[in-house]
């Protein structure tokens, strides 16, 4: 590695030079601290309504391990998830928390449900009913939440379910309802007509469910105003820097970076193509550096540039270095040739994701959004954690 040029031009990786193993392909960092700052402007923005932390697929992919007891030791008492699977293991970081998990339980499964002491979102009648007869009697009833369905129609409760459900007395007394929520389709269009529909046609099936505390915004419906935001909201992406509307944007800060290393640089002459089908042909003398990150690590393919398209780009010293040729599985090769003041060395870092390149850029240029950005950042990326006494998780 250059120490020059990580030192001059990127203080944190330098400073972390000695928690990077040295032959790791790539790193993900996680900023601990400003994770919870995150959670704690999120807070005072829906006080006094509650908020929650959506830490399913592995906490947006920068690990349970680390992201659980942090969001837990800032205030945070109630995690959402989407499988059992993954509420075990915030059971285990987060003893203490209240954790919905949002697919429910599939048929068979709530005595392991009740093993794990998480809540099922339950969504049907028929998964309501499977609960309730679980419960060991109406005077020990199980806890739960229920989704109700207000236009997304995805999962959710429909309106003539809610109706059933609110006269079937004997199996209500067999639930300990927590919480009712709903979930919005367009609340990244802030002018969208669907999310006041939304709102009025929660507020009307209310009246049928039990006087329990309602949720109906996540990320982006926090940014909507105080009659989204109920009695708890459920950031996920929001908490871990993400942007998703320019026009309104959350009151958070970045939390994660990746970097992947430089092994090899190579020259190009003109006529020579570079990568897969050779879609990419030099038309002058062209310095490349092949990049230890593909499809593989969450640099998706869409990334890819031949001559006649444009693919994304990762940062040098804080320069843009577009991305030529097809990404592979493991590898990208990026155009280096106007970078001729930046030292670049085998072994160096390049920056896939941070003060140069953010989520959204490269989830624009994947033609795809930063969530799924983040949660298809590789395993085999090291991650690093930062913040909270640098506390490296032992799964870590």
């Amino acid at each position: 590695m250059n120490e020059a040029w990580t030192k001059d031009n990127n203080g944190r990786l330098h400073a972390l030079h000695g928690r990077i193993p040295s032959h790791a392909a790539g790193v993900v960092i996680v900023d601990l601290e400003s994770l919870a700052d995150n959670w704690r402007a999120l807070q005072s923005h829906v006080a006094p309504a509650k908020c929650g932390a959506v830490i399913k697929a592995n906490a947006y992919g920068l690990g349970v391990a680390g992201v659980a007891p942090a969001l837990a030791s800032a205030g945070a008492d109630s995690f959402f998830v989407a499988t059992l699977e993954e509420a075990t293991e915030v059971k285990a970081r987060a003893p203490g928390a209240t954790v919905y998990v949002l697919n429910g339980i599939f048929p068979g499964a709530a005595a392991a449900m009740i093993e794990c002491g998480a809540v099922p979102v339950l969504s049907s009648l028929p998964e309501v009913a499977e609960w309730g007869q679980a419960a060991p009697s109406r005077q020990q009833p199980l806890p739960c939440a229920l989704h109700v369905d207000t236009g997304l129609n995805r999962l959710g409760l429909s309106a003539a379910e809610l109706q059933q459900l609110a006269a079937n007395m004997h199996l209500l007394d067999r639930l300990d309802v927590k919480l009712v929520m709903s979930h919005l389709a367009c609340a990244d269009e802030p002018g969208h007509q669907k999310n006041q529909q939304q709102r009025e046609i929660f507020e009307r099936l209310q009246p049928l469910l039990p006087s329990v505390p309602l949720s109906l915004a996540a990320s982006d419906g926090v940014m909507l105003g105080r009659h989204f935001h109920y009695d708890i909201v459920r950031p996920g992406y929001a908490l871990y820097g993400g942007q998703a509307v320019a026009e309104r944007p959350s009151p958070v800060k970045p939390v994660v970076e990746a970097y992947a290393r430089v092994l090899q640089l190579r020259t190009l002459a003109p006529g020579q193509s570079i990568g897969y089908s050779a879609t990419f042909v030099a038309k002058r003398m062209s310095r490349i550096a092949v990049i230890a990150a593909g499809y593989a690590d969450g640099c998706l393919r869409h990334l890819s540039a031949g001559n006649d398209q444009q693919g994304g780009h990762v940062a040098f010293r804080g320069w843009r270095a577009p991305i030529v040729g097809r990404v592979s599985m493991d590898l990208i090769t990026v155009d280096i040739t106007d970078l001729e003041e930046t030292p670049i060395e085998r072994g160096d870092w390049a920056e896939i994701i941070g003060p140069t390149i953010t989520i959204e850029d490269i989830g624009r240029a994947s033609g795809t959004i930063g969530y799924e950005v983040l949660t298809r950042l590789s395993p085999r990326f090291t991650r690093i954690y930062i913040g909270a006494a640098d506390r490296q998780p032992p799964e870590a």
